[in-house]
């Protein structure tokens, strides 16, 4: 009989969090004496289990343990020109490699020492165009597998890691029955964001914290005993998981996840002044842990509203907000920066929405010149060949959707 889905069989396990509810003008001695709500149906794997059987199995014969830097000539006579085409020929792989090879020996161990470089992706997903069910997973790749190998299905290279829960709808009933009264659109907002990091706190275990420091010792596939040190290197998401994983506020006055480009600097795309303003990158410092920890502190012992004019002097100025960053508490007192990992992801921020609105526009544009526009380019579009297999597309009939 074959297991079912999720199954304990295959490593997962079921688990839950706790958050805290805040309330407007209600006091509390402390944060912790804040009343909780607990969120169970997380299904997940441990991440150091997910890493020994990524780095055990046949496909990791394909592995590149060891960063270098390729070049290349355009003749013989040319010089030669730097090349990055993937995670492991990468700057950052060459730099993590070198932190480690710096770093002291573990006692009496003389195991060669690698890299697994975590590749997090995630992607919330609507199950039907009636109701709400919905389904968030969390995925992992690992850098250390050329990209063209974790792009063909058949390679089975994505690991699964967790299916995240949404916040229920019970949670209304239960903040009410504790503060007598519904609780508002932006305490919902902040509750959510509070969910995320709790179950990313979650699958960061203890396990994983002292494999982190301290490595995993793998017998790999290809029959090497290796102590592998796993390192965050990118999280791909679409911009509104981005801005719950940076902790920031979703299209605020800064709404970059990785720098400090204000919203209305946006238009300056592409300008050297954009280039320049662009080289202030957003940094997990002790100043911006100390501004959310003073916002706390307001929420629970003073009874501010989370979206107070307060707390947006204090934090709106940057557009952080008032949550813990599970990576910040976990990883920064290794130097982990979580906002450099939030890397752009062309297909979910420019090839579906992005464009496509671009392209319906121009073409409305030129249907608003003129209906005889819009066939010329169709019948401009018609004279390029197709791929086997392409079907034309009518142009006339995005613009009428």
């Amino acid at each position: 009989m074959d297991d079912p889905p999720l199954s304990a069989h295959d490593g997962w396990l079921e688990g839950s969090v706790k958050i805290r509810l805040p309330a407007t003008r209600k006091k509390f001695k402390t944060e912790e004496k804040a009343p909780q709500f607990e969120i169970g149906g997380i299904h997940y794997r441990r991440l150091t289990q997910v890493i020994v059987s990524a780095f055990q199995e046949p496909l990791a014969k394909k592995f590149h343990f060891f960063p270098f830097k390729m070049f290349w000539r355009a003749s013989p006579d040319s010089p030669p020109e730097r090349v990055i085409t993937e995670v492991y020929n990468s700057d950052a792989f060459l730099e993590e490699h070198e932190k480690l090879k710096s770093q002291p020996r573990e006692p009496g161990c003389n195991l060669e020492t690698a890299i697994a470089a975590i590749l997090v992706y995630s992607d919330s997903t609507h199950l039907a165009n009636f109701g709400t069910a919905s389904l968030w997973p969390i995925y992992i790749y690992f850098g250390n597998l050329s990209k063209y190998i974790c792009g063909m299905p058949t390679s089975f290279a994505a690991h699964h890691l967790a299916y995240m829960p949404s916040v229920p709808d019970s949670i209304g009933d239960a903040y009410k029955q504790v503060f007598g009264k519904a609780p508002s659109a932006s305490i919902l907002t902040h509750l959510k964001r509070e969910l995320i990091h709790a179950i990313w706190e979650l699958l960061m275990d203890e396990e994983f914290m002292h494999a982190y420091e301290h490595g995993i010792i793998i017998e790999c596939a290809d029959g090497i005993l290796r102590r592998i040190f796993p390192r965050f290197f990118t999280y791909g998401a679409d911009y509104p998981e981005k801005v719950l994983i940076a902790t920031i506020k979703s299209l605020g006055r800064c709404p970059c996840p990785r720098c400090f480009v204000r919203k209305d600097q946006i238009g300056d795309l592409g300008t050297v002044n954009d280039t320049k303003r662009r080289e202030n990158i957003r940094t997990d410092n002790q100043e911006r842990q100390e501004k959310v920890e003073t916002a706390r502190k307001g929420i629970f012992q003073k009874g501010r509203a989370v979206a107070s004019k307060v707390f947006n002097m204090l934090l709106g100025m940057t557009s952080i907000v008032p949550t813990r960053n599970a990576f910040s508490r976990r990883l920064s007192k290794f130097g982990f920066n979580f906002h450099t990992m939030l890397v752009p992801d062309l297909l979910h921020e420019f090839e579906l929405g992005v464009w496509k609105a671009v392209f319906t526009h121009l073409i409305r544009i030129l249907q608003a010149i003129s209906s005889d526009l819009v066939q010329t380019l169709n019948h401009r579009y018609r004279q390029i060949p197709t791929l086997e297999g392409t079907p034309y597309v009518d142009l006339q009939i995005i613009h009428q959707r």
